[in-house]
């Protein structure tokens, strides 16, 4: 009975003393595997950085360039016709957003969403002016007396990116 409590009296503190070692290595480990992946997470953010700001400077571009009066200016009608000159200024809007498509992977779906729905109401409000419209020119004219009143949707897009980007610095 007593070699057996001086066993217990040497194995007791050893293995007191290896159950803290345990939990004291086991705690430092999942420190440093914590700070490794803050270093990797920082690092992983620093990198995408600039590929971010890149694409949400270009559809900044892609939002001056479908602006309907920028548009008009810069799409000129190849006949009198509403339709044809509709249709050139819906496929320049089309094109304008296929050419910046893949800038949603890196920017987020609010983002995103503004754009979507900036392009669409700019193309639907084409196409409500152009009902009315007897020539080119007349869209034209109707579309550019129409957006001197109210703000262009490309500018709600615009403010919004601004305010991602902020977000992001």
């Amino acid at each position: 009975m007593e070699e057996l409590l001086e066993s217990i009296a040497y194995i007791l503190p050893a293995a007191v003393t290896g159950f803290v070692a345990y939990y004291m290595f086991n705690g430092f480990i999942k420190q440093q595997n914590s700070e490794k992946k803050l270093i990797l997470l920082s690092e992983r953010k620093k990198n995408s950085l600039p590929i971010k700001l890149q694409a949400y400077e270009r559809l900044m571009l892609f939002c001056e360039r479908i602006n309907p009066v920028k548009l008009l200016v810069r799409v000129k009608p190849v006949s009198e016709n509403t339709n044809d000159y509709l249709q050139l200024l819906i496929a320049s809007i089309e094109q304008e957003f296929e050419h910046n498509l893949v800038q949603q992977i890196y920017i987020s779906n609010d983002s995103w969403t503004a754009i979507l729905a900036t392009k669409n109401t700019i193309i639907n409000k084409l196409k409500e002016v152009a009902e009315t419209a007897k020539s080119a020119n007349d869209l034209r004219e109707n579309v550019i007396l129409e957006y001197s009143k109210t703000l262009p949707p490309t500018d709600t897009a615009i403010a919004f990116i601004k305010n991602e980007v902020k977000k992001l610095l």
